[in-house]
């Protein structure tokens, strides 16, 4: 008795392909359009911000349209000028304007004066003081950061976690930590989220040094262990090579 010939998968596997190449493609823009929308919503909503600041007089439509001598909008030649980008360029420079006289002997002093000034007003000092506070940690521009990422045995012996190295332990920590060699404060991430975590103080022979960066090591962390650094490629001896 002879077996009924297997139906043709042609119609599956051109779906199939389909649906991967669908996909693939969805890896390759998700990123992409998420990325210029971020970018455009921002740019767009620091101009909203900017512009209603600035006198109408300076505003690219004004400008544009006396040049042209459109004084009237209601005229047909009245031209709408929207340049997108334009209130960042200018937020930029009045940023970088204050941040360059704030650091002089003269707005420094200002600036002592209208800190002080706000700390007499009981609402308004607890709200200036918050925001200085969320802005001097996120934008202060700090020299220190980790140095090497490592492995340490942790939570027990055999099982292994990515830790970040951040310096020498000093004073009291390095003096009561029984070890014979270095003590190192290495920061212990948690994972998906690694900006919470724990503070280790391991000696320096415990640890195992990873030769991927502080980054790569961080994205493996944030993955949960779905993004790994691209591997080196092995360095050759010249000398093993087959010699002709």
């Amino acid at each position: 008795m002879q077996t009924p010939p297997e139906p043709p998968k042609r119609r599956s596997g051109l779906i199939s392909g389909l649906r991967n190449n669908f996909l693939a493609g969805i890896v390759v823009i998700a990123p992409i359009g998420l990325t210029i929308w971020l970018i455009w919503s921002v740019v767009g909503w620091v101009d909203g911000f900017v512009w209603p600041l600035v006198p109408d007089y300076y505003h690219p439509t004004q400008i544009v349209n006396r040049i042209l001598g459109n004084d009237s909008p209601m005229s047909p030649d009245y031209i709408q000028v929207n340049v997108r980008g334009l209130g960042v360029i200018l937020f930029l420079v009045v940023t970088i304007a204050v941040g360059w006289i704030a650091k002089g002997i003269i707005g420094r002093r200002f600036l002592i004066w209208g800190e002080s000034l706000v700390g007499r007003m009981p609402v308004v000092r607890s709200i200036y003081n918050g925001a200085k506070q969320l802005a001097e940690t996120v934008f202060a521009q700090s020299e220190t950061s980790f140095d090497e990422a490592c492995l340490i045995e942790y939570p027990r012996k055999g099982v292994w976690a990515i830790g970040f190295i951040s310096t020498k332990a000093k004073g009291e920590m390095a003096e009561k930590v029984p070890a014979d060699g270095d003590i190192m404060t290495v920061f212990l991430p948690t994972t998906p989220n690694p900006t919470s975590g724990f503070l280790l103080f391991i000696p320096r022979s415990d640890l195992t040094m990873l030769d991927m960066s502080v980054e790569d090591a961080a994205k493996l962390v944030i993955s949960a262990g779905l993004v790994y650094p691209n591997t080196k490629t092995p360095k050759v001896d010249p000398e093993a090579l087959p010699k002709r």
